[in-house]
């Protein structure tokens, strides 16, 4: 298969490229290296295969004729909205990036495309009657990154519908794991704290809850949806809900020190959780990492 990973010197990219080459599909990385780096990329390249990386933003001319030349089978677009940049600063990138991806595919024709979107942010703040939080679930998007989220998906759909582009988008529960940047997410957070011996801070009294998933389960889901789930918007989550209180004792151990409160944003979910039925159905996907067994080496092991 050829595969072409937009976004794909990030956290989440760098994994998807390794697991690709492993294997042996051909693969292209287009990457702007705004919020990537190709150190990231530093296993992928030294495990032979055929990668390509392409330094390019995803938005301009050059990538429809990297896509015409390429010929991929599918295109993994990571890079809508950069971790720990302002979705406000991105909205319009976001878009255009995203809209450049889909002119492409349905210029070349037979090109899936396959976007992970933050279910979090599209699902919003969920009553707890109503979790594990399943597809039927009506959206109530969380600011500025949720109505992107939305966007997204229903852009994937008129493109579907009019010019038969076939998608999976994946509502992905708080994806951790190595390379992960400390603005990445509240793992990523957690362990430079560790490392750096700082005391980290605490969104409100800690007690939300937050559907963890390894990386690697992720990009599992990710490879499955390449052939699977087309049309759909699938939840790729674990089922287990974790407190950030709970998340932090894991990673910290009993001497850990507490984290320092501070006041939670007034966009926060105060709990989360994803049902993977759907995954299991449509992509025969399920996750296998246990969270205690994701984190080691991103707390304790990591000083």
């Amino acid at each position: 298969m050829n595969a072409l990973v937009v976004g794909g010197a990030g956290f989440f990219g760098s994994h998807l490229t390794e697991r690709l080459l492993a294997g042996g599909d051909t693969v292209d990385v287009v990457d702007d290296l705004r919020s990537g780096s190709l150190g990231n990329l530093a296993d992928a390249r030294s495990m032979g295969g055929e990668l390509k990386i392409h330094t390019l933003d995803a938005a301009a001319d050059e990538f429809h004729a990297l896509v015409a030349l390429r010929t991929p089978d599918v295109i993994y677009h990571l890079g809508l909205l950069p971790p720990g940049q302002p979705a406000e600063a991105n909205a319009a990138a976001a878009i255009g990036s995203l809209m450049s991806v889909l002119e492409a595919a349905r210029s070349l024709g037979g090109v899936k495309v396959v976007v992970p979107l933050s279910a979090v942010s599209l699902y919003g703040d969920v009553p707890a009657k109503e979790q594990p939080v399943k597809e039927s679930q009506p959206w109530s998007p969380v600011g500025v990154r949720g109505v992107i989220s939305r966007s997204v998906a229903e852009l994937l759909t008129v493109y579907r519908e009019r010019h038969a582009v076939e998608f999976t988008a994946l509502a992905l529960a708080n994806v951790y794991g190595p390379r992960q940047r400390p603005d990445g997410g509240v793992v990523g957070a957690f362990a430079r704290a560790l490392h750096d011996r700082v005391t980290p801070m605490l969104q409100g009294d800690g007690r939300q809850t937050r559907d963890f998933l390894y990386i690697d389960d992720a990009v599992d889901a990710l490879v499955r949806a390449s052939q699977r789930g087309s049309g759909l918007v699938v939840n790729v989550g674990t089922g287990v809900a974790t407190s950030i209180r709970d998340l932090w004792s894991l990673m910290a151990g009993p001497d850990g020190r507490p984290p320092a409160p501070s006041p939670r944003r007034p966009d926060d979910v105060a709990r989360f959780v994803l049902s993977p039925t759907r995954a299991r159905i449509h992509l025969a996907w399920a996750p296998w990492t246990d969270l205690a067994v994701g984190l080691r080496g991103l707390g304790r092991g990591d000083r």
